[in-house]
């Protein structure tokens, strides 16, 4: 992959996980705040005093998110971005992340 491809695939990620986060929280009632620069995503977690980061690495190719359990690195495989160390998927993977530090679960 080129890094104009990696560049706009990482962008459509960061797109989706924005949107889908500010509906899943607008449904479940929940108070976060999403918040962009550049390549790096803030999602805020108001009420647990938290946050969850997301961003690209474009030297690696690579997704990376850091929240309270830890950091992890997500690398593109077909059409999926998979965890380089378990194999997890970034989209599950941050529904667990979400909800743990949301205090609730929150599935997108």
């Amino acid at each position: 992959m080129t890094e104009s491809e990696f560049l706009a695939a990482a962008e459509a990620v960061l797109d989706n996980i924005e949107s889908r986060l500010e509906r899943a929280a607008d449904a479940a009632n929940i108070d976060l705040e999403c918040s962009r620069s550049g390549n790096v995503l803030e999602i805020e977690f108001i009420e647990h005093n938290s946050k969850i980061i997301v961003n690209t690495q474009a030297p690696m190719q690579e997704i990376w998110v850091a929240a309270r359990s830890g950091g992890f690195h997500y690398r593109m495989t077909g059409d999926r971005w998979l965890d380089t160390r378990d194999g997890s998927e970034l989209f599950a993977a941050l529904s667990s992340l979400v909800s743990a530090q949301a205090g609730m679960p929150l599935i997108f």
